[in-house]
């Protein structure tokens, strides 16, 4: 049994999930090349924070979509390794798509990193499809940008 609700990203199981996020992307890239929302800013009237909990009630991952006019632009998606598998991403990929949808929004893009083949393939199982730069993205040879019509 999976559930994933919106949820406040202060608290303390969402912040250990974005610390783990934060640590495997700096370990992967160099600064310039990670966009990394911070908690601050996820809890912004724009933002939609989402949290894939087990039966048991614990946090398995995050997800979040940030309202940018016509598009909702996925931000802060995680899955604790021990996690993967489960259907959590897609599940938290759908919550955040629900968004859009309801705010009229006929899009969701993204930016991903060369080097996260299992976050790459996610995104493509969803429908994701690859695009150019999109918003204040710049070009980066470490990013991949996405975009999934609705």
């Amino acid at each position: 049994m999976l559930t994933i609700a919106q949820e406040d990203p202060r608290q303390p199981e969402a912040i250990a999930m974005l610390a783990a996020l934060d640590a495997y992307c700096a370990a992967l890239y160099p600064a310039e090349s990670n966009h990394l929302l911070t908690v601050d800013a996820l809890v912004r009237p724009e933002v939609s924070f989402f949290v894939a909990r087990d039966a048991a009630g614990r946090a398995l991952g995050c997800g979040a979509g940030v309202d940018c006019g016509s598009y909702l632009e996925v931000k802060r998606m995680y899955v604790d390794p021990a996690s993967r598998g489960l259907g959590a991403g897609h599940a938290l990929l759908r919550a955040v798509a629900s968004v859009a949808a309801a705010r009229g929004c006929g899009a969701l893009m993204l930016e991903t990193g060369i080097h996260q083949p299992e976050a790459i393939g996610l995104y493509e199982k969803a429908g994701f499809v690859r695009r150019g730069p999109f918003g204040s993205y710049a070009e980066d040879p470490l990013s991949i940008f996405m975009e999934k019509s609705l």
